[in-house]
């Protein structure tokens, strides 16, 4: 089952019927962060308080977040810890990616407030003091306050590999800027967790020609969302719930930089298809 955030409230998709909620009297976070959302959901269905609609127009999707903090996670595919090691490795930082693959706590950071979280259909930014831009397309969890993940969304972590390869301490700033990030379209809500079997597939295009793709599988991750949920919530409280990165497996080669104009398409089974435009 999906849950939208829409202009006029929430909808809901099940089995390809589409369902309108009128949030009055409530808001996102209230409803969202309950750890029994899937069975709510049902519960609105069957008593018609969800009232069948038709598709979702596109331009009427808002972003899947309200007050929830967005945080991030790092070096959780093989990939990312070869590819941060290649954009450091002039400064001295490569050891530090190899370090904290193979540790016992992740790399955790804190990504971004909503103001700063683009939706499906919007524009993602590109640093002007940076010279190296790539997206980073991950699958990204729905978490309540109390720890549980009760869904999953798409989410394209904006990062300046140029930044944050001369220092790794420059993180913040190669991380969390306005327009840094984008979740959406959908949350797609489930009691089991998500199929391991589940690929990623990132595809960007600029004057309508493929300039980048690429495919994971959430398969090849290190950690686990629920051992990457307790690192985030260790001493860290969320009354509204958090939405968690859980980092990427697909990193462009140093020979590719974003430019402004590019369209991002990010895509995860199960869950739908997230664009962007690079602004």
């Amino acid at each position: 089952m999906k849950i939208y955030k829409t202009k006029s409230g929430i909808a809901i998709e099940d089995d390809n019927n589409y369902y309108s909620y009128d949030l009055s009297g409530s808001d996102w976070d209230d409803f969202m962060n309950d750890d029994n959302l899937l069975q709510k959901l049902n519960a609105l269905i069957a008593s018609g308080k969800a009232k069948k609609t038709d598709k979702i127009a596109e331009s009427d999707i808002l972003p899947p977040i309200g007050s929830q903090e967005l945080w991030a996670c790092g070096v959780t595919y093989l990939r990312s810890k070869i590819g941060r090691q290649e954009e450091s490795k002039d400064t001295g930082g490569a050891d530090f990616y190899a370090k904290v693959y193979e540790a016992e706590r992740p790399e955790v950071f804190f990504k971004s407030t909503p103001h700063r979280i683009a939706g499906h259909g919007g524009k993602v930014n590109i640093r002007k003091d940076s010279t190296w831009d790539v997206p980073e397309p991950e699958l990204t969890l729905a978490v309540t306050s109390s720890g549980k993940i009760i869904g999953y969304t798409i989410g394209n972590d904006m990062s300046s590999r140029s930044i944050e390869g001369e220092n790794p301490l420059y993180l913040p700033q190669a991380k969390t800027y306005d327009g840094c990030a984008a979740v959406g379209p959908c949350i797609f809500v489930t009691e089991k967790p998500l199929d391991t079997n589940t690929t990623i597939h990132l595809e960007i295009r600029r004057n309508n020609a493929i300039v980048f793709e690429g495919s994971v599988g959430i398969s090849q991750m290190k950690r686990t969302p629920e051992e990457l949920v307790s690192f985030v919530y260790r001493e860290c409280s969320f009354p509204n719930g958090c939405l968690i990165m859980t980092g990427t497996g697909i990193v462009p080669g140093h020979d590719f930089t974003l430019k402004s104009g590019d369209e991002i398409k990010i895509s995860i089974d199960h869950i739908g298809t997230l664009v962007n435009v690079v602004g």
